[in-house]
């Protein structure tokens, strides 16, 4: 069963919330607060997803969500905020998240996003995935799911890392932005195109050795991106 932190200051909503994940199969972690979410992290059981409200008393989303993924790299997070102004859903997005909804949401697409989400993260690798894949001083092993470059481990988060792979799995090659979507974040993502942009921002900083100058992610203007 996969357990989902509901980080949520209003009652009303994630008492709805917490029950809506209930009958659709998951167990509802439910936290008021950021300080109690990070107090409930630390004490129980690892969650496989958190929805985490911007607007909350004390620390805000933004920070907790900073917070949860200094600590974890496997987590999925979804921002949820009431704004709908680009320069949120991007700096939710920078500071780690995998996914931004926008209040107020419809419960199937919350659950949708959900389950697509859960499907990108796991924290329990598949037989399938033995093996790793190199090119040039990096390294991506797809059974212990870890990144490396000369032998130094980079913390990638899960979407990160797929993204990693498809390159890998497509060195040279040009991938439009809508491919990187479809294939990471599914053929039914709700979501647009620039949570790509702001991922491969994200993967640069980490791996890059001059972040604005790239030698790796190069941008196909106009199409996409490549590594080199």
């Amino acid at each position: 069963m996969k357990r989902i932190l509901v980080v949520e200051d209003e009652a009303s909503i994630r008492e709805m919330v917490a029950l809506n994940l209930k009958m659709h199969g998951m167990e509802a972690v439910e936290a008021e607060s950021a300080e109690q979410a990070l107090e409930l992290l630390a004490k129980s059981e690892p969650c496989d997803a958190a929805l985490l409200d911007v607007m909350l008393p004390g620390m805000n989303g933004f920070s907790l969500c900073e917070e949860i993924r200094k600590k974890d790299d496997a987590i999925g997070i979804i921002i949820v905020s009431a704004k709908g102004q680009e320069i949120d859903k991007i700096r939710g997005l920078s500071l780690g998240a995998d996914d931004y909804i926008t209040k107020p949401f419809s419960v199937s697409e919350l659950l949708a996003r959900l389950d697509a989400l859960c499907r990108r993260v796991t924290r329990a690798p598949a037989a399938e995935s033995a093996g790793h894949l190199e090119s040039g001083a990096f390294v991506l092993d797809k059974s212990s799911r870890t990144f490396s470059k000369n032998g130094q481990s980079i913390d990638l988060t899960q979407v990160e890392f797929q993204i990693m792979e498809l390159f890998f799995e497509n060195v040279g090659i040009a991938l439009e932005r809508e491919k990187i979507l479809k294939g990471v974040w599914g053929e039914n993502y709700f979501g647009d195109v620039k949570i790509v942009d702001v991922n491969i921002r994200r993967l640069r900083m980490k791996i890059e050795e001059e972040p604005s100058n790239p030698k790796h992610i190069l941008t196909v203007w106009g199409y996409g991106y490549r590594w080199n």
